[in-house]
């Protein structure tokens, strides 16, 4: 019987000669043979090069590599580049390996790099897993599947040539390997000696100053749109002043947002915009592929037939089909080609319970163990809806104010720290999680010291996971893997997670994304007072504040 040949005819998007054309695609072995123009209808569908997902934490989804995958070609997603920084500062390279390893079993273009910051500080500012020094770096970046230096956040230590930090961007350098940055509020002078060492990218970017800045030093911009920290509005200038300087990434994205949309919902607000949609999907599809060195195609002649196919470029557009290798890995009717993918993925997840991976030592706590005497005037953290920023407020505890509770998940006799914190909005209830930006520690925020104890046990309970008080009910998700990742597939971590949020907004909260929102009020490197289990930190001085909890 003849073997019926796919047609690949409609609109063909070449972001490489910046131009649209009627033709059809020939596809052999894998790979574009040849490109034939010809005319077709304007209801023809629209080919090109998949969107890339510039900067993200898949530990944020929750979900496997392999979930992550069959998730994001939902939404014309075909490639991420990838920072599993997370899971390294609880497993150090044990974690990184085993990220590689289910990559390796998607049909996807994974594109890891090697975490240049486990922890994020030393270790007399905050607790981790594990610690990941220059040698170890070295080693990683020689490796083909490491495509490049994850985000650089120590950032004082860059202006001030600490000299392990150095070493390891000379790492990088050495092996032709870009280094991705991560300099939140840095422009003028530090601007350019952060970049001078060879650093070329940042995520951190919250507006046009801090934007420009770094384009003007030769910085990539990428604008992140997830699910607690938004720039879009305050960088999307870039798109038409510094086309080919701009991605686009989701950096932190929690399952109930990944669900409904990615990369193609930036896309979708930038053309409902106006900008030029070569601009618009040059950001999306082609600037990572070329920075990073990922090696798909480009729907050029003897490319690898890595593309995906859209209803139309106007605001509306579908994902209808995407494509890996010539293989269609999703369509829109609901199959993935992928039968196998799907095999693979509910078989990878079953195998996943029984090689779990995980550390976590912390004992349960009791009242006592959060006992405070509020001073007359405190040092409050301030979170803010939308952005990973704080700030830090001298006044007194009021109605309005909750506890923030950081504690070392890492040991046995660790003493939980207990700071304050507004803008949570709880009234009654409590959330804890063993997810806390960077070191994963376990974190909580609640309006009593009883709820508090109450979901901080029951994280402990879990060896790691997410719970949630309302006063009345209590709300859990393990998450067995690192106390980061649930083997769950990854519409049913979504509904699970939607019924936690749920119970968070019951409680009071208004946040959009509470849980990711509250895993970044332990990080010390982004502004301005965080707590970590340390103590309460002042990250714009780098700096304690002196006095404990």
């Amino acid at each position: 019987m003849q073997r019926t040949t796919p047609c690949f005819k409609g609109h063909i998007v070449d972001l490489v000669s910046r131009c649209i054309y009627g033709g059809e695609l020939i596809i052999r072995d894998g790979r574009i043979a040849a490109i034939e123009r010809c005319d077709v209808e304007d209801s023809a569908p629209y080919y090109l090069p998949g969107f890339i997902d510039s900067h993200v934490h898949i530990e944020s989804s929750m979900m496997t590599p392999v979930e992550f995958a069959r998730i994001a070609l939902r939404h014309g997603t075909i490639g991420a580049v990838c920072d599993p920084h997370e899971i390294a500062n609880v497993m150090g390279t044990e974690g990184i390996d085993l990220m590689l390893d289910l990559a390796r079993l998607s049909d996807f273009r994974f594109a890891f790099g090697m975490p240049s910051c486990v922890p994020s500080c030393n270790k007399d500012i905050e607790t981790s897993g594990y610690v990941l020094d220059a040698q170890c770096v070295d080693a990683y970046m020689k490796r083909d599947d490491i495509y490049f230096l994850a985000e650089m956040m120590n950032f004082p230590g860059v202006i001030n040539g600490d000299a392990e930090v150095m070493a390891k961007i000379a790492s990088a350098r050495k092996a032709g390997k870009p280094v991705d940055g991560h300099a939140p509020g840095l422009v003028g002078s530090e601007r350019a000696e952060y970049a001078a060492a060879g650093i070329t990218t940042d995520h951190e970017c919250t507006s046009m100053a801090t934007g420009r800045s770094a384009v003007q030093n030769g910085m990539y911009v990428l604008i992140r749109e997830g699910s607690a920290a938004k720039d879009y509005d305050a960088l999307s200038p870039l798109i038409a002043e510094a086309p080919g300087w701009v991605m686009f990434c989701t950096d932190d994205c929690h399952p109930t947002d990944f669900v409904r949309g990615h990369i193609d919902r930036i896309v979708r607000r930038a053309i409902a915009d106006g900008y030029d949609i070569m601009d618009v999907l040059t950001a999306a599809c082609l600037t990572p592929v070329r920075h990073y060195h990922i090696p798909m195609g480009l729907l050029q002649v003897g490319d690898k037939a890595d593309f995906i196919v859209l209803s139309d470029l106007t605001p509306d557009f579908r994902v209808i089909k995407s494509y890996i290798d010539g293989e269609k890995v999703y369509s829109s009717k609901g199959q993935f080609t992928a039968s196998r993918m799907l095999e693979r993925s509910v078989q990878i997840q079953s195998n996943l319970v029984q090689h779990m991976i995980n550390n976590f030592h912390a004992r349960p706590i009791s009242e006592a163990d959060l006992q405070t005497t509020p001073r007359d005037v405190e040092d409050i953290i301030v979170a803010t809806d939308g952005s990973l920023f704080t700030q830090h407020e001298m006044a007194a505890v009021d109605a309005g104010v909750q506890k923030l509770v950081v504690m070392d998940r890492y040991s046995d006799h660790a003493r939980p720290r207990v700071a304050y914190i507004k803008g949570f909005g709880l009234t009654r209830g409590a959330v804890a999680q063993s997810i806390a930006h960077d070191c994963h520690n376990i974190v909580a925020v609640g309006a009593d010291d009883k709820e508090l104890v109450r979901v901080i046990n029951r994280v402990i309970e879990m060896n790691g996971g997410v719970a949630v008080s309302d006063g009345h009910v209590l709300e859990d998700l393990p998450l067995p893997i690192a106390g980061l990742i649930s083997p769950l597939c990854g519409h049913e971590l979504a509904f699970r997670c939607q019924l936690l949020d749920e119970a968070v907004k019951r409680a009071g909260c208004t946040f959009h994304s509470p849980f990711i929102t509250l895993a970044f009020m332990c990080l010390p490197v982004i502004p301005q007072l965080k707590l970590t289990d340390k103590g309460l930190f002042d990250s714009v001085n780098f700096r304690f504040v002196n006095h404990e909890r």
